[in-house]
């Protein structure tokens, strides 16, 4: 099977896992992957994650120029905003999950660290998540805010909106996403019980051994 099949097969499978868990809903949420030789596959736009089609994918050149499938997602500005800042980036997931867009719209969620570390497996999948600001859907101006992170954060949360991942490959991307919408069903959970967090020396050694963006 080619490279190119496999990750249309893999996009497919896990937007209609994500789907049919609750993740997403109606056409929201998006998938990228970057093929070895730069083009990527997306998501076309409107297209419900529960019933991808692979073989009407947008498939698209490094330039941007659509090669083939049907008219990509809004939101590619978005995507190419990590591969070209994420070193080793190969797949993003954009979801429109119920807890992390609950916690992008709280005053009293720190802009810088989104998520507090509870559990170990947040600090290591996501390191330090950052909400950025609101932006209409499919403004150019959310790949800039993604640019202007400089390629630290493998995660973030757009306000009002929802939680944005990237990671070495599709794998890697899905199950980061996973943990952040998780992690940020935990924060919610946690609100007013005064929880025991991870220290900071805890967190730290998390960081070096798992070489986490902090």
């Amino acid at each position: 099977m080619s490279e190119e099949t496999t990750a249309r097969d893999g996009i497919a499978r896990w937007a209609k896992s994500m789907f049919d868990r609750g993740l997403t809903n109606g056409s929201s949420g998006n998938i990228s992957v970057r093929l070895s030789d730069g083009r990527l596959l997306v998501t076309p736009t409107g297209s419900s994650m529960g019933f991808i089609d692979p073989g009407r994918m947008s498939l698209i050149d490094p330039s941007g120029k659509l090669l083939s499938g049907d008219a990509p997602t809004k939101e590619i500005p978005l995507h190419s905003a990590f591969y070209e800042t994420r070193h080793g980036a190969g797949a993003v997931v954009h979801l429109h999950s119920c807890h992390s867009v609950v916690l992008s719209v709280l005053p009293e969620t720190d802009p810088d660290d989104v998520i507090p570390p509870i559990t170990a497996y947040s600090v290591m999948k996501l390191g330090r998540v950052k909400l950025l600001p609101y932006f209409m859907p499919g403004d150019p101006a959310m790949g800039d805010a993604v640019r202007g992170l400089l390629g630290k954060r493998s995660a973030v949360l757009l306000a009002n909106h929802g939680p944005v991942v990237c990671g070495k490959d599709l794998d890697a991307a899905v199950y980061a996403m996973e943990e952040l919408e998780e992690a940020a069903k935990l924060t919610l959970l946690c609100r007013g019980l005064s929880p025991k967090l991870l220290s900071q020396a805890e967190v730290s050694h998390l960081v070096e051994k798992f070489d986490v963006s902090w």
